[in-house]
């Protein structure tokens, strides 16, 4: 870890306030920022409230690989209503879309039959209403189709076989979540279709990916926004890879919540304010600067 004595610090605020008058619009996360996947983080709810009321322009984007109707819903079930934001966008509403319409010339080209590598119980409505034929075979199918794992005891190495032979194939991999991980709610943590992506990447197997950190998702849900060029505008998330890392790759600024997933990392419990100069070594590590942390996302 570099030397966190000739680091510059990271501001560490303790409200969103601090920071709500210099931006216009606000792009968030759910899981980690606002709720833990069972109840929504104290605070968070009257935060978004605040941030309304100010007239704030709000989207919320989550790298879940399921529809916005479905993440929407689950949302609104956890306190998070449809009235504390102006747009929710998920990086499988994106990814089925792409698959749906087959606007975009390489989608356009890509075959339907389909090997999953998805958690049917969690995932499966991801498939609701889409021409795709799923195959048991890689060597059946035109393209794989990532969405996650079926749990914790999952490991890379698991899918090693189907990544090899489709990787011969050159059979391109369509990645609905770039997280790497997740922790569950017992602490258990799990990996992500990110993580059977970059195994994939590393076989020299083409990913196309949608969700954070990559720049497309973000450019949809600012034009859903109504956010044009010159705005200015916050990225709020909790993980250094994907929300501060795409809110640069969109071009604006990040706030860091280190109370979600980098938590253990930083040192602190949830809520609690990191070491100035362990969050600037960690930020350096990943290669990330926001441009400021909070440890929780309250007002």
């Amino acid at each position: 870890m570099p030397d966190s004595s000739t680091l510059a610090a990271i501001p560490v605020i303790d409200s969103i306030a601090a920071v709500a008058g210099r931006y216009d619009a606000f792009v968030i996360d759910l899981w980690g920022v606002l709720h833990d996947g069972a109840k929504a983080y104290p605070g968070a709810v009257e935060a978004l409230r605040r941030l309304k009321g100010l007239g704030k322009r709000i989207g919320l984007l989550s790298n879940a690989p399921r529809r916005t109707a479905f993440v929407a819903a689950h949302a609104a079930r956890l306190g998070v209503t449809p009235e504390l934001y102006d747009r929710l966008l998920t990086s499988g509403e994106d990814a089925w879309r792409h698959l749906d319409e087959r606007r975009d010339p390489w989608y356009a080209a890509l075959g339907r039959r389909a090997y999953p590598i998805m958690s049917r119980e969690r995932d499966g409505s991801f498939l609701d209403g889409l021409d795709l034929e799923l195959v048991a075979d890689p060597d059946a199918a035109d393209f794989i189709l990532a969405t996650g794992v079926n749990g914790p005891r999952d490991r890379v190495e698991d899918f090693a076989p189907v990544l090899d032979r489709a990787a011969a194939r050159g059979l391109p991999l369509v990645c609905v979540n770039p997280d790497l991980e997740v922790v569950r709610l017992n602490g258990e943590r799990e990996i992500c279709a990110g993580m059977i992506a970059l195994a994939y990447e590393a076989r020299g197997g083409l990913v196309r990916y949608h969700g954070k950190p990559h720049r497309p998702v973000y450019d949809t849900l600012l034009a859903q926004l109504g956010v044009g060029d010159g705005k200015r505008v916050l990225g709020i998330g909790d993980s250094l890879r994907t929300d501060v890392a795409g809110a640069a790759a969109a071009g604006f600024d990040a706030l860091l919540v280190t109370g979600g997933i980098h938590a253990e990392e930083l040192g602190g419990a949830a809520g609690m304010a990191p070491d100035p100069g362990h969050l600037a070594a960690v930020c350096a590590r990943a290669g990330q600067r926001p441009v400021a942390a909070i440890p929780a996302f309250v007002w």
